[in-house]
């Protein structure tokens, strides 16, 4: 055994001493334990793990939200620009437009029915889901064919 420090008093009577290792032995076993935790490296990497699983899943949520606002907000300039590039348009090209958008929604109607008599079921739900997408964002669609036909008006205009 060790001796004690001599700056510690010793104890007076059996009963104090049995106090003095109880207590010794509570330190030295918390001790023990805390170096125990620190040495296990499993234990250690494995909290670390759920920590940065944590963050992860925090700063994706985080830039979730991000990315939905920037979509709202790209949404609402794409409306304004096909409504700026459709009041732009000469008359006789804004009725040459309606007139070819008529014809290709019945040709692609008529196609539609083909590809649904046609197409195996998993293809015509992915088809579906593509149109669903398409007639939700018919704006954009139909700001980028305005678009498009002034592009092949000015180069028309140029070559000419």
């Amino acid at each position: 055994m060790t001796q004690p420090p001599h700056d510690a008093p010793t104890a007076s009577s059996p009963e104090e001493l049995r106090e003095q290792v109880a207590r010794t032995r509570q330190e030295l076993g918390e001790t023990v334990e805390e170096l125990a935790a620190r040495t296990d490296v499993r234990a250690r990497a494995q909290a670390k793990a759920v920590q940065v699983k944590d963050q992860a899943t925090a700063k994706a949520g985080e830039l979730k939200e991000q990315a939905a606002a920037k979509a709202g907000e790209l949404r609402a300039r794409a409306t304004e620009a096909a409504h700026q590039v459709q009041d732009k348009l000469p008359e006789p090209v804004r009725g040459k437009a309606a007139l070819a958008a008529e014809q290709a929604r019945a040709r692609a109607a008529q196609a539609g029915r083909l590809w649904e008599d046609k197409a195996p079921e998993p293809v015509r739900q992915k088809t579906a889901r593509g149109v669903r997408a398409a007639r939700d964002n018919s704006t954009v669609l139909l700001a980028a064919a305005g678009a498009a036909a002034l592009v092949w008006l000015a180069c028309r205009r140029r070559k000419a």
